[in-house]
């Protein structure tokens, strides 16, 4: 989700890679052991969680996420949790990184210390303040000050066990006083609008004389105005602490009134007393990525290099291909060339440019394809996006069945229990590699026809370029349709999006015997058992050692490699496209009662949106994609709750709640791009609810009456093609700015290579370059397309700074910007004089 700033859209994005935790301390019982998982939270709001590693004080994780970030946020908290089967979950420690400190851990594996959680610790949100020092005569003539403390509002509360009803308490703190008042309680709120005053008679020495009524040197820092948020709970333990804010007098200065925005903190010695090594540490590898787009006339110059690449001769002097040469790693330039060529149409004959080139450049057809070279970069990139759904219908049903099923498949000898059979693990490994082989070489229809159209530019390269080998048209097709996507997709469900985690050790052990198995097949090798190192693997492959075998291979790969045969490819059988639990609320006239929100699983296919009592279970309710007529967020107003958005059908709305932010998002996105090219979808939509006879937010009291707002629009209906191309061009542009260093190095190496005859510098032969001249003109090109776009984000950056006010509702003061709000202060009031 981009957050607008004056023409410009900054996305949040963040990939992390939970990898695993050490010297976690034991269990204080008998067992000692812990089972553990760890969450993924923006602030305190779990957007993630891992798979439960039970009896270990050194769980392994290797899990992956990746989430655009929605909203804005302070710290990325990572929560170690040991499960109570019998109580609730206890947190064993955290890890917290400011937004600020990401960069420091961008793409590193790094070993972070676990950090004591405490009710004290856990705070998130901001409050508002206004502060007036005013001069009161009494009746006896002397001067008196008050200081008028207003509570304006709070953002962003946390939500407790449940519920927040928060609550200020006001104090002045000096030496000698320590009076406190509190604000009412706002209930079901975290956002919660208080504008409550409070007065303060402050001290003054008997000697004062200034003319300035502020408060003098000596009692500065004597004074400070403190406001605690509390929750205001109905259990024994007493109200739950929020967070608080100390606020020194001297931030009066000279005017004597301060109005700000500030952080909240926790409260001061509040956490337990805990050595820090105690609790273990957690190694995480962080990503963490911010992008700034501007309108789309800014990229023109850059991106139409970009789109311009498939038809430079020589592919190698193209733009797309340069940043190939530039990066450090293949895939970061493969994964926005991908993004960009397939949102305009153009990935083909790009892939089918640069493959033509490689192939071309390799003398053994044995070797065709098989490096980390861009070509293939592109090609696995592009078979991620273009065929996550073509996996899913395959694949999915027989890896759930293996994971549910728990079938001992292991066939090494030395690894066998003492409880198993070898030839009945045979057994089952043959029935489970019989049943993948099948449904893979049966589900050639239903290859993308972006794939196809790839794979028949590959075959017929490969095929020209090695006449004598009748195989290579086959291998070169399989070496990435089964090397690439089907073996990897079984070796590792989650990455491809089949498992929610990764499977258990049993479980993962028969899939990568299984993938073993699968890649072999599918790579018509000459000599079969020579592929396996292990001789129990060359023993079971004789199973499959049948001409059957490879003529099923060959017949898929020909049928998935013909281009255009299957343009009007349409998949009958349901996709799963996602499915979970969220809460909804009741679609019938009875509107009262906590009764009417139940939790439901909710599945989605691309043929309907249903909802059912629990997993497995019949279907209570059935919407056709086809009644989708708009999906929308639902203002929190409607029933006080967080994270909800509503399904608009002909008849009514169905109002339903995600458990976090991330997951409303994907689900609104998601619901948003099946239903796109409906025909009688809405233009306009209630972004309130039907309540009470009446519409919330524009206050009619028809039920169907026509929609108040405008319908969010201007997503494509291809479910896997959703990309933003000015974006795509924004990350192109960062790289080539990043290697700035290394296209001045290829210029050079164009200049080495056109004046000298001779064998080329050792520090130039990195670079491919087959035209030195066409090269220099594009990377000229490129220098200057790249260096206006860094003007542009310089102005904005130096424009930002300018703008930047700290205590601003977008900027507010926190635990270590109050000295440059007091320096701003003071700036801005010489200014003024």
């Amino acid at each position: 989700m981009a957050v607008e700033e004056e023409g410009l859209r900054v996305f949040q994005s963040v990939k992390i890679k939970i990898g695993e935790a050490k010297n976690i301390p034991p269990y204080p019982g008998p067992n000692r052991m812990r089972d553990c998982y760890c969450t993924v939270n923006l602030d305190q709001e779990e957007v993630f969680r891992t798979k439960i590693i039970e009896k270990s004080l050194c769980p392994f994780y290797g899990e992956d996420f990746y989430c655009e970030i929605p909203r804005s946020f302070r710290h990325l908290s990572f929560y170690i949790f040991d499960r109570d089967v019998f109580r609730r979950d206890s947190s064993i420690g955290k890890v917290a990184v400011k937004k600020e400190d990401l960069q420091k851990y961008h793409g590193k594996d790094t070993w972070f210390q676990l950090q004591p959680v405490s009710a004290d610790s856990e705070v998130q949100g901001k409050v508002h303040l206004e502060l007036r020092l005013s001069e009161v005569i009494t009746d006896t003539g002397a001067i008196n000050h008050k200081l008028a403390t207003r509570v304006l509002e709070c953002q962003g509360l946390p939500i407790v066990n449940g519920q927040c009803d928060p609550y200020a308490a006001v104090s002045l703190l000096g030496p000698s006083r320590s009076e406190a008042k509190k604000t009412k309680v706002k209930r079901k709120t975290n956002n919660p609008q208080f504008d409550e005053v409070f007065y303060f008679e402050v001290t003054r020495p008997l000697s004062y004389t200034k003319r300035q009524f502020d408060v003098e040197e000596e009692d500065v820092d004597k004074l400070a105005l403190r406001v605690d948020l509390w929750n205001a709970s109905n259990l024994k333990f007493g109200d739950e602490f929020l967070g608080g804010v100390r606020v020194p007098l001297r931030a009066l200065g000279q005017a004597g009134v301060h109005d700000a925005w500030y952080f909240l903190q926790p409260r001061e010695n509040g956490g337990k007393s805990v050595k820090v090594e105690e609790l273990g540490s957690l190694r995480l590898n962080i990503v963490y990525t911010e992008d700034h787009v501007f309108p789309s006339e800014h990229y023109t110059p850059l991106r139409d290099l970009l789109l311009h690449s498939a038809n430079v001769q020589p592919v190698s002097s193209s733009t797309a291909h340069t940043l190939g040469e530039v990066c450090r790693e293949k895939q970061e330039a493969a994964i926005p060339l991908v993004r960009l060529f397939l949102h305009y149409g153009k990935i083909v004959p790009f892939i089918s440019a640069i493959a033509h080139a490689e192939v071309n450049r390799t003398q053994d057809p044995n070797t065709i394809f098989r490096g980390n070279s861009l070509t293939s970069k592109c090609i696995d990139e592009t078979m991620k996006l273009a065929g996550m759904h073509y996996l899913q219908v395959t694949l999915r049903p027989i890896i759930d069945e293996i994971c549910a099923e728990h079938k001992p498949c292991e066939i090494d000898p030395v690894k066998l229990k003492e409880s198993e059979n070898l030839d009945t693990n045979r057994e089952n490994l043959r029935h489970y590699v019989d049943r993948i082989f099948n449904v893979i070489t049966t589900s050639g229809v239903r290859c993308p026809t972006v794939m196809c159209d790839i794979f028949f530019s590959l075959r017929e390269s490969a095929a020209t370029r090695f006449q004598v080998d009748q195989d290579v048209r086959y291998t070169a097709v399989s070496s990435f349709i089964f090397l690439r996507f089907f073996a990897p997709a079984i070796l590792s469900p989650n990455l491809f999006h089949l498992r929610p985690h990764h499977p258990d050790p049993a479980t993962s052990r028969t899939l990568t015997l299984i993938s073993k198995t699968i890649q072999t097949l599918g790579s018509l090798a000459k000599s079969k058992s020579a592929n396996f190192k292990e001789s129990y693997m060359a023993a079971f492959y004789e199973y499959f050692n049948e001409q059957k075998y490879a003529d099923a291979v060959k017949n898929f790969l020909d049928l998935i490699s013909t281009s255009g045969k299957w343009d009007q490819k349409s998949i009958e059988t349901p996709i799963m496209l996602k499915e979970g639990f969220m809460i909804k609320r009741a679609q019938g006239r009875n509107r009262f009662g906590m009764k009417n929100f139940k939790k439901r699983w909710f599945r989605l296919t691309n043929h309907e949106f249903t909802y059912h009592k629990t997993k497995g279970e019949g279907a209570l309710c059935s919407i056709p994609i086809e009644n989708i007529l708009a999906v929308e967020r639902l203002e929190e107003e409607s029933f006080k709750m967080k994270n909800m958005f509503q399904v608009i059908q002909p008849e009514r709305a169905l109002y339903i709640q995600a458990n976090n932010c991330v997951e409303a998002r994907d689900w609104i996105d998601i619901l948003t791009k099946v239903s796109q090219c409906n025909r009688k979808r809405l233009s306009t939509y209630h972004p309130s609810a039907y309540l009470n006879g009446h519409w919330l937010c524009c206050k009619l009291s028809a039920d169907t009456a026509p929609g108040c707002t405008p319908c969010t629009g201007g997503l494509p209906a291809n479910i896997q093609l959703d990309v933003d191309g000015d974006r795509e061009t924004e990350r192109i542009y960062s790289l080539f700015s990043t290697y700035m260093t290394k296209l001045i190095k290829m210029q050079e190496a164009c200049g080495s290579k056109s004046v000298y005859d001779g064998p080329e510098l050792e520090e130039y032969s990195t670079f491919v370059i087959d035209d030195p001249q066409e090269t220099y003109k594009t990377l000229k090109l490129i220098v200057s397309a790249v260096q206006t776009l860094e003007q542009q984000h310089t102005k904005y950056k130096r424009d930002k700074f300018k703008k930047t006010k700290i205590g601003s509702q977008e900027h507010p003061i926190g635990d270590k910007s109050f000295q440059c709000y007091i320096r701003q202060q003071s700036e801005s009031s010489t200014y003024s004089i």
